[in-house]
Order: structure tokens, then sequence, then C-alpha cells
């Protein structure tokens, strides 16, 4: 048991720690030429067998410092690849401490299970999503799959003990996340159940064609599950339009999940008209770990009561106490060991206020409406039809001696990875190759933008 300690090393271990954790902070403010070589003797270290024996901490903490400064990692402001988190400093803190208590939200957990409302409603608050509770996950993957687990239940209320007995359908738009999919596949519902559903020229989902696509299934005998409106898409981060889903989803009494991973923390800012309507959807997503800013993982589903939630997951087994037969939150949501991943969140609300996140959330969404403005000046650059919503911009390089366009990108994609100074990824839009930067890391600036387009113009015209 002893030697499981750190013990008398402990000081050390702190004052190492501190002095590396205001390196690593100091060295996010700004943005690093190029990525760190992957050394051989790296390599070497990561391809040792299993130590059998005990070796200095310092010097293992070291090692670890070395593996996580070559990586990539998200909190770079120069990171403008996917939908990532930006590693909030008191976020990174919150799950140190966390970690050390190791407190397992399974069952009431007193104060924490208390906290954990308290923050769930806080972002209900933030986001416009008033009087909701709500549970952390790991991710939006599985904040969705709880989600559309509880509107299978309603739809079906004897599916949890005999499964799915009819044909069903689950509606989103085409550009919806593929963890749409996969939860359909997951909770036994068949691929073929979800329904694809067209987009408008803004990358919408398109509600006329939901409306017909219902009432076939309707005449058909199909048994409709629930309607998911995409709050950020991955690609473009259109806004679906949420509003004129609720009325399609309370006029055919359907399930309406807001999958709002990505895109709705920014319902608390100056863009919450894109979301009118959120207020009356059934459930929603949200991943605090990407434009809340605080670390992976940190995922929330919130809805308007827990009834739905436990009529879903609810069980009473002789391991598991009921305290005055009450619900313990292992019978609301999916997961048993489940980690206590709201304090990073709610340190940092109370630390730096909501009014802060709106400010920083604005600034990302003005980075992506710079993006577009000098790319719809430049000669050798393609936009969009119209401007970003959020905080996505897709830009297109074009070249007078290159007609593929696609070919293109991708090219030059690859050589901006190769040269380091920016991490960058594409997108399929239109059956075509995108640049796609996505500005969710309150580091970044206009400077930012601006190096972005002098390195692709360097870098483009070595191609």
């Amino acid at each position: 048991m002893e030697r499981l300690r750190i013990g008398e090393q402990r000081h050390s271990v702190l004052d190492f720690l501190a002095k590396e954790m205001e390196r690593i902070w100091g060295s996010f403010d700004h943005a690093r030429e190029s990525e760190p070589e992957f050394t051989a003797s790296l390599k070497s270290l990561l391809n040792e067998q299993l130590p059998e024996g005990s070796q200095e901490i310092i010097e293992v903490l070291g090692q670890s410092v070395d593996v996580l400064e070559s990586s990539i990692a998200q909190s770079r402001p120069r990171f403008l690849a996917y939908i990532g988190s930006s590693g909030l400093e008191v976020g990174a803190i919150a799950d140190f401490l966390a970690s050390s208590y190791d407190i397992n939200q399974a069952i009431d957990s007193r104060a924490s299970t208390v906290l954990e409302q308290q923050t769930a409603k806080w972002v209900g608050e933030f986001i416009g999503f008033k009087s909701a509770i709500g549970y952390f996950t790991s991710g939006g993957m599985v904040s969705n799959l709880t989600a559309l687990a509880t509107a299978r239940n309603q739809a079906l209320p004897a599916s949890r003990k005999l499964g799915i007995d009819r044909k069903v359908a689950i509606y989103a738009s085409h550009e919806s996340h593929y963890s749409v999919r996969r939860t359909i596949e997951v909770l036994g519902m068949g691929s073929e159940s979800l329904r694809s559903i067209p987009i408008d020229g803004h990358h919408r989902m398109n509600v006329t064609e939901l409306k017909r696509q219902i009432n076939i299934d309707l005449s058909s005998g199909i048994t409709p599950i629930a309607i998911v409106a995409t709050a950020g898409t991955t690609l473009t981060g259109a806004v679906d339009p949420i509003g004129e889903i609720v009325k399609v989803a309370k006029e055919k009494q359907i399930w309406l999940h807001v999958d709002g991973a990505y895109g709705v923390p920014a319902a608390g800012t100056a863009r919450s008209k894109l979301f009118e309507g959120l207020d009356d959807a059934d459930s929603v997503t949200i991943d605090a770990h990407k434009w809340l800013f605080v670390p992976k993982s940190c995922s929330l589903v919130l809805m308007k009561d827990r009834n739905g939630l436990a009529t879903t997951f609810s069980h009473h087994e002789a391991y598991m106490p009921h305290a005055n037969d009450d619900y313990n939150p292992v019978d609301l949501t999916l997961e048993y060991s489940r980690p206590f991943r709201a304090l990073k969140l709610w340190i940092a609300f109370k630390t730096h206020g909501a009014e802060a996140f709106r400010i920083a959330i604005e600034k990302n969404i003005r980075l992506a409406e710079l993006t577009y403005q000098i790319a719809a000046q430049r000669n050798d650059f393609r936009v969009l039809p119209y401007p970003p919503d959020l905080s996505i911009a897709p830009i297109q390089f074009l070249s007078p001696s290159e007609s593929n366009r696609s070919a293109l990108n991708e090219r030059l994609c690859q050589r901006i990875l190769e040269d380091g100074r920016f991490y960058i990824s594409t997108a399929q839009i239109n059956g075509e190759t995108w640049l796609r930067p996505c500005y969710t890391n309150f580091r970044t600036t206009e400077a930012d933008v601006f190096a972005l387009f002098n390195v692709v113009t360097e870098l483009s015209s070595q191609l």
C-alpha cells in the first residue's frame, strides 16, 4: 500500500507541476512556429515493455510532458481543425481536484450531486432552455444516445423489455452529425430507420421535406420516434430552423431533440435569434468541452423533467441503495461509473462569469466573419454564398493552373499540416473539398487569421 503513495516526494512533485503548468499555460498564449519533432528517443520510450520496477516520479513526469509536447493539442491558438476544446485553465485545475477525490456520480454523492444539477440549470439559463434538469456525460454521442433512448421509450413504452416490435423512424438533416446514425444503430432501431432530410441553400434542414417524409411514414404505418434538429452542423455551422421544426413536432406529437453539441452555446449571445424555439424542445445536447472551452470530457443532456429518464433507465438492485426510495443519478443516466465532470464548468462559471463566455463566443464568431470577408475579397479564394452563422468559415483556394479544386485543396491542407504553423482540416461540401477553419478557442486572435492567409499564400506557391 505504501508503495502506491508518493509520500515524502509530494512537495517536490507539486513544485514540479506548478513550474511546468506555468510554462505550459504560457506556451498556449502564443502560437509556435512549428510542431516539435517526434524524436527517435521518444518513439523508443513509447515502445518500452511493461515496467516491473519503480522509477523516479519526477523523471516519469518529465517524460509525460515530452509526450504531451509532441502531441497535437487543441489548446493551441492555431488549432483550427474539427471542433475542439481549448483547455480552459480553471477547468484543468478542476479536473485535478475532481480526480483526487475520485467521486462516483452514480449514486447520491451529497454536495457534488447538488452541484451537478445547479450547473446543468446554469447551462439551461445560459442558452435559454429554461427549467432544465441535466446530467453530464462523456460526450455528444452519449448525450444524444441518452436523449433518443428516452424518446424511443416514450414512443414505445414496452421497448425496454420487448425491444423494437415495429418499423420506426428518426428524422435528421442530411448534414447531421454521425453520432445520430450511430445512436440509432446502437439502440437497435437500425440505420434504415434514419430519415436523412434534404437541406436548403443555407445547409439547414428543409422543413417542407421533413413534413412530407413524416406524412409518408405515418401513412405507411411507421412510428416516428424523434426529430433531431442540429444547432450548428459540423461542416458549415448551420443552425436548423428550430422554431419551424417545433411546430411540426407538436403537430405530429413527436419528440424533438436538439443536437447542439457544438453550436448551442451561441444561443446565449447576440446570435440567440438563430435558436428561436429552443425552449420548446424536449431535450438538448451541449458539449461544454467544445464551445464553453473546458477540457474534455464534459457534455450535458438537458431535459425539462426527469420522468422520461427514469422510465428509460431506472432500476432497483441489491447493490445500489436507494435512500427514501428516491432515484440515484444512475437511474437517470446511461453510465454507471461517472466522474465528477460538472466541477470544471461550475468553477469556470463562478470564476469568470457567464458574460466572459458570451464575449469569447462572440469573438470566435467575429474571427469566422473576418475569415469569410478576407477570402471573399480575394480572387484566389471561393466562399459560400452567405457569411457564417457561427464560428466555422469554409474557404476554397483557387488556382488558374489547377481545374480540380478538390485535389488542389487536399494537397494544400496536407502541406499546411506538414508545415506545422497551423493545424486545419478539410470538409466535403456539395461534393467538393474545402478548407474549414473552425474557431472555438478563446486564445485565437485576428492576428492568427491574417497569419493563416499568409501561410496559405506562401505554401500554395510551392504547390
